[in-house]
């Protein structure tokens, strides 16, 4: 009886019958604007800022979308700036 206590406590903290997910490493992504060799990312280039700006018009993450930190911080900016001249809209549709 003692035999069944101790293999059923092994099994509930770990034990034999406790599957493991394996984690993959992800592909490391590459920022589109270096890969491009597009030095500034222009407010105006309104077709490539929508890539990169959610349906409910949140700015997507640079996790998310792979840009580096110095086009993250341009891409912020040309939304904001696409945003104020009524080419992207403030909210999501």
């Amino acid at each position: 009886m003692e035999n069944n206590k101790k293999t059923a406590a092994a099994k509930d903290f770990g034990g034999e019958d406790k599957t493991k997910k394996v984690r993959r490493p992800q592909k490391r992504k590459v920022c589109e604007f270096c890969e491009k060799g597009i030095a500034v990312v222009d407010y105006k280039d309104v077709s490539r800022l929508r890539k990169y700006v959610t349906e409910k018009g949140k700015i997507i993450s640079a996790r998310t979308s792979g840009c580096c930190a110095h086009h993250q911080r341009q891409l912020t900016v040309a939304i904001k700036r696409a945003r104020n001249m009524a080419l992207l809209p403030f909210k999501g549709e």
